[in-house]
């Protein structure tokens, strides 16, 4: 178990205030990470899918999408307190339908012989029962469960945005050093160019000298010679 997740059990045991019944079930209802972890699917249209796989009678595929439809509705009604009685309805509904589903795949189950997954199923049905009973305890929990782990990921989403800018300057940065650089290179190699070429010219300047000397030399012997 990681030290976050050490840390978001501690913080749940402490919400319980030592009810270790309603511990056990909230920590497999609850989530670390909400927005990850519960489908960004429309509520009303997992709802609608769960209840088209009762009525083709796929009871394992309705139990998993009436599981989807819960944990939204459980997480939706702690963000909107001003709905709480709506959401409660809803959650009241969807646990009867769900605890119906369960309870029909449990059957399926033990017709087949799967004595060790309709255990896993008894244990659903029972949590179930002990959400619809203890649904004002439950939501109390939750609200404040996930309210902290939304402002820790917050926190953690401001802390990766603020690294992402400093990054971003610093790459900023780095290609202006970069661009600097290369302009100091240009500048240099100019510079050299510019020399190289005051050197040539130089030298050029330097030949057509002697060149002229050396022809008003020649000319100097030729007239003498012709004197």
């Amino acid at each position: 178990m990681g030290r976050e997740e050490k840390k978001e059990v501690d913080w749940l045991r402490e919400l319980c205030r030592g009810d270790t019944k309603l511990y056990d079930v909230l920590a497999r209802t609850l989530y670390l990470d909400p927005k990850s972890a519960i489908s960004k699917e429309d509520l009303g249209i997992l709802i609608e899918e769960a209840e088209k796989s009762v009525k083709d009678d796929k009871f394992k595929e309705a139990v998993e999408k009436y599981g989807l439809a819960l944990d939204k509705a459980i997480f939706e009604a702690t963000q909107h307190q001003e709905e709480k009685e709506r959401y409660m309805k809803t959650i009241q509904d969807l646990v009867s339908k769900s605890t119906q589903a369960t309870q029909k795949l449990k059957e399926k189950e033990e017709k087949e012989g799967l004595v060790s997954y309709t255990a896993g199923l008894e244990r659903r049905i029972e949590r179930y029962g002990f959400v619809s009973e203890r649904i004002k305890d439950v939501l109390e929990v939750a609200s404040h469960y996930y309210n902290e782990a939304l402002e820790r990921l917050g926190d953690k989403e401001r802390g990766e945005a603020r690294r992402s800018v400093r990054i971003e300057e610093r790459s900023k940065e780095d290609r202006e050093e970069k661009g600097e650089e290369k302009r100091d290179k240009k500048r240099d190699k100019e510079r050299r160019e510019e020399r190289l070429e005051e050197d040539r010219e130089e030298e050029r300047e330097k030949k057509r000298e002697k060149e002229t000397g050396e022809a008003r030399r020649e000319k100097i012997l030729e007239e003498r010679r012709d004197g």
